[in-house]
């Protein structure tokens, strides 16, 4: 038998979101003017999943583009310079083209040299998933600079004209940059699937749009969600009653109330504050989750130190959550 042992790195203890950032695109599409193209209206869009308007993407708006804007306001609140981040991840559903993948050319658009870079594909999970590879690979010494960048483009999947889509479905971008702690500020994920309900979010073959069942979704969210978000708290070892903010996926204005509802029933606070930025941001995926975070905090609505809830759900059926510390 071999002598050799294999030695590893040692990493971090834990990790922290030290920067966060996020883009819009500036052309804002109201339910009105949904309804002269489908038969739908205001009343009815509300009702059903609580959006006012959401931000479509301008010609020049991709992927990449969207998700370097966010991730140079990330990289600006870290105090930190590009070349400092050996590490990118992008949670993306909607590229342009799979390869090359969005990681590299973010890392590229920002001057950032030679990072490990690769792409998640967890669908609206997809940021959290992504957090928690930037955790794990800080703890285990194979990364010490981690920029998580969440960009959609969901328009350029979606038929403009099908109503269970295209009023919900928008796009943005959010990104944060995580780095080494001495003490862990990003607990356990909690992650997982559901594969019975496989086909309940899909695009059909290359040219497809996005097909969505959306009593399967919201029945199966509103019952599964808000004990995924318990669990996640659970695994940090946090209190529900000491959780400050609970930022969910932006799917459905209703989902997020019934999300929040179970999660104050079993212990939060009655004043947890509860992110509803799919009012006027619409579902941008991945990208919901810092997007909305960031909103709030330049809205002064959360602080920097603040305990954050956050959980993500979407096509596959995937899942994932997580407790982190509000940058």
């Amino acid at each position: 038998m071999s002598a050799t042992r294999i030695r590893r790195p040692v990493g971090f203890p834990g990790s922290r979101i030290s920067g966060l950032g996020h883009f819009r695109p500036d052309t804002v599409v109201t339910n009105d003017d949904l309804a002269q193209i489908m038969d739908t209206n205001d009343e009815w869009i509300r009702s059903r999943v609580g959006i006012a308007e959401r931000r479509f993407a301008g010609e020049d708006d991709t992927v990449v583009s969207m998700g370097a804007r966010a991730s140079a306001k990330a990289i600006a609140e870290a105090g930190i310079r590009p070349t400092d981040i050996d590490t990118v991840i992008v949670a993306t559903c909607t590229p342009e083209s799979p390869v090359p993948h969005a990681a590299t050319q973010i890392a590229g658009a920002l001057g950032i040299h030679a990072p490990g870079s690769f792409d998640i594909n967890a669908a609206c999970a997809g940021f959290c998933y992504g957090i928690a590879a930037a955790d794990q690979a800080i703890r285990a010494g194979s990364s010490s600079t981690v920029l998580v960048v969440g960009s959609e483009r969901l328009t350029a999947w979606t038929d403009p004209k099908d109503r269970a889509t295209a009023i919900i479905f928008a796009d943005g971008a959010g990104a944060v940059i995580v780095t080494g702690a001495d003490e862990p500020e990003i607990g356990p994920v909690v992650w997982g699937c559901d594969e019975t309900h496989i086909d309940a979010i899909r695009v059909d073959g290359r040219n497809g749009t996005f097909f969505q069942e959306g009593q399967t979704v919201f029945r199966w969210a509103t019952t599964k969600i808000g004990p995924v978000a318990i669990r996640a708290a659970q695994a940090a070892g946090i209190e529900l009653a000491e959780i400050d903010v609970l930022v969910t996926h932006q799917a459905n204005l209703r989902i997020i109330e019934a999300i929040a509802k179970k999660v104050i029933a079993a212990g939060a606070r009655p004043e947890l504050k509860v992110a509803r930025d799919i009012v006027t941001s619409g579902n941008t995926s991945s990208a919901s989750i810092p997007l909305a975070l960031d909103r709030m905090r330049a809205a002064g609505e959360v602080t920097s130190g603040e305990i954050v809830l956050s959980v993500a759900f979407g096509a596959g059926l995937t899942y994932a959550g997580q407790v982190f510390l509000c940058p």
